[in-house]
């Protein structure tokens, strides 16, 4: 039996695989018996491959070996592919055939596609597998033939069983053994060798120098997807080399010959879109900055205006609901605005409520037409607290709303130790 190395120059096999080799040799074991293997694997992965490996290292290779696409066949016709017909059988039939069972006696059938068989055949192939024997189509002599089957399907026969498209006993006959192939996907260290071998053919089948792939283009073509597995590479290839005339492909050429490359390859863009994602982000940030400047504008406006009006104190209050919203708004916004518009209250006498911790009043900085910043103002507020509190801290973080604690922290952090009485 030849050794797998062999084997591969042989077929003309590319690839180190570790699931490619066991497939092959899977496939030498079984050749020296007679025992039906089933090969399965996806569209265009090579499994008429396997076959013709087990047929030459088998006892049965100096006799017939037949491919039989069971797929390409019409259902009124596949009977008498398989099993011959005799004459008058059926319209047409003007001479008695034979089948490929009858011809290939001794020797090796390929069944490709055999999920797609009608399930009339499938009962005759069931007979033929059990006892050798079939019938020609219009016959009713019973023929014996000695043929060894090996048969392929990108079918999940399983669920094709469960459909009722396939007899399960059928099924189990075929797959005695069950060798299967690996999607290309699964075999990315395989896909430079191939595609330099397909590049090595097309060079000299249509007399052109040979393609070669930079670096970023390898990477492209093994993130690659791949769902038309080697025959999808081996038209790729081809049609780089007939339509490039630069014979160094990069990845910018490459990828306008790989179909839906962006959806396939989030590795590729997901630095690009967490780019773009943070970018959205800051201008969010920066529009809601400027709706605040906007809005803190507008109240400035308003209470100037309504400290220009000569309205009492309870118009005045009704107003100040009317701007800060009437059930969102804490006492102590609306005692920030009327202190603005009425000095001559006192704190006491609008008794306002704790105001949310770190929070201030849009309204109680308003002195001037020029606006202040954040920061003073909160230092501002800070101040006044204290120095209505006199200076007591415990009084001043209860009338801003916020924790002893935080308090503390602000008068260090603004160094307003000198404005209390210690």
């Amino acid at each position: 039996m030849e050794n797998l190395q062999t084997i591969k120059q042989r077929f003309g096999i590319i690839g180190m695989s570790q699931g490619l080799n066991r497939a092959i040799e899977k496939a030498l074991r079984v050749a020296v018996t007679d025992i039906s293997v089933l090969v399965t694997g996806e569209s265009g992965v090579g499994k008429e491959n396997i076959p013709k490996i087990i047929h030459q290292n088998s006892h049965r290779k100096h006799a017939k070996y037949i491919a039989v696409n069971c797929g390409a066949i019409p259902e009124g016709t596949i009977d008498s592919e398989l099993f011959g017909h005799e004459k008058g059988a059926f319209t047409g039939a003007t001479a008695t055939r034979s089948g490929y069972f009858e011809v290939a006696d001794g020797g090796t059938i390929f069944l490709d596609e055999v999920g797609e068989l009608p399930l009339s055949t499938q009962v005759r192939l069931l007979r033929v597998l059990e006892t050798g024997e079939f019938l020609k189509v219009g016959s009713s002599k019973v023929q014996t033939t000695n043929v060894r089957i090996v048969a392929a399907t990108n079918v999940n026969m399983r669920d094709a069983i469960q459909k009722n498209k396939f007899r399960e006993d059928l099924f189990y006959r075929l797959s005695t053994v069950d060798i299967h192939l690996p999607p290309l996907r699964e075999r990315k260290e395989d896909i430079p060798l191939l595609f330099r071998k397909f590049a090595v053919d097309f060079a000299q089948k249509y007399r052109m120098p040979t393609l070669r792939l930079d670096e970023h283009a390898q990477q492209l073509l093994i993130q690659y997807n791949w769902n038309g597995n080697i025959r999808q590479l081996r038209n790729v290839a081809e049609q780089i080399s007939v339509l490039e005339q630069d014979r160094l492909i990069n990845a910018a050429k490459l990828r306008p010959y790989l179909p839906d490359m962006g959806s396939q390859l989030p590795a590729l863009t997901n630095g690009k879109k967490e780019q773009s994602d943070f970018a959205s982000e800051r201008e969010i940030l920066y529009k809601i900055l400027f709706d605040m400047k906007n809005d803190l504008n507008d109240l400035k406006k308003l209470t100037l205006e309504l400290m220009n009006q000569d309205i009492s104190e309870e118009e005045k209050e009704g107003l100040i609901e009317k701007i800060y919203g009437n059930e969102t708004t804490s006492n102590y916004d609306k005692h920030n605005a009327l202190t603005v518009m009425s000095p001559s209250i006192e704190p006491s006498q609008t008794q306002p409520k704790a105001l949310e911790q770190d929070s201030y009043s849009y309204a109680e900085t308003i002195e001037a037409e020029e606006p202040l910043s954040l920061l003073d103002k909160e230092i501002e507020m800070i101040k006044k607290a204290l120095e209505r509190s006199r200076g007591r801290r415990k009084l001043a973080a209860e009338e801003l709303g916020i924790s002893e604690r935080t308090l503390y922290r602000k008068i260090k952090q603004y160094d307003l130790n000198d404005e209390e009485d210690v």
